[in-house]
């Protein structure tokens, strides 16, 4: 690898993660660009799961680049010995969409030199955590956490809002599901919902007794 761009021990991870809708992909994608001015080599991998685009990397601003599908993380090692040039930087987008073994793969692509930048949802639409994604925060030495704009206030919206006939999905349906405008928003945690979400007795009586002492004081 050639040291044109990078002054310091190259090898590491830089995490872009967030809800839909808050320019994860527009983010990934400009710090690509921003590498060609700088004559450095980079190849882009999604998991083919993703079906919105086919070998490519789409943001919502327009932006476009070529990628490479895997559907196991650990064929990105293939995928790296086959090119004609070795890069410096491993793209991938939708890492959600992948399982566990790609923090795995990250990590090694680390630990051999590689700039590692991985766009990702950091929660589903139940408002829980993706675990690809929460153990790749804990690898990772860059996070970089964005947000989009509630759809119902104007608050930072940084939940994952699924609606299905108009209405927010079950918290028992699949939490993958292929979409974009026609089956999601994004809310702030005051506006997203989930019908049937379970809570703990716990919270249950918590909720009870703070209503009946906030009304008490009213």
């Amino acid at each position: 690898m050639k040291n044109n761009a990078f002054g310091k021990q190259k090898g590491w991870i830089e995490l872009i993660c967030g809800p839909m809708f808050a320019g994860k992909s527009e983010e990934l994608l400009r710090k690509l660009k921003r590498l060609d001015y700088a004559e450095v080599k980079y190849q882009v991998f999604k998991p083919k799961i993703d079906t919105r685009t086919k070998n490519k990397v789409e943001s919502r601003d327009g932006r476009v680049m070529d990628s490479k599908e895997f559907s196991n993380p650990y064929e990105i090692f293939n995928m790296i010995l086959l090119l004609d040039e070795i890069p410096e930087v491993i793209a991938i987008d939708e890492a959600q969409f992948a399982d566990e073994s790609i923090v795995d793969v990250c990590q090694e692509l680390a630990d051999f030199g590689f700039i590692v930048y991985v766009s990702a949802l950091d929660k589903n639409f139940k408002n829980e955590p993706f675990m690809v994604t929460a153990k790749m925060a804990c690898c990772a030495e860059y996070v970089e956490k964005l947000s989009a704009i509630c759809t119902e206030c104007g608050a930072p919206g940084t939940i994952t809002q699924r609606m299905v006939n108009d209405k927010p999905s079950n918290y028992n349906d699949p939490v993958v599901q292929i979409g974009n405008y026609e089956s999601y928003t994004v809310k702030c945690r005051h506006h997203h919902k989930v019908i049937g979400k379970p809570a703990s007795n716990e919270v249950k009586n918590f909720r009870s007794d703070f209503k009946a002492k906030k009304n008490k004081h009213s």
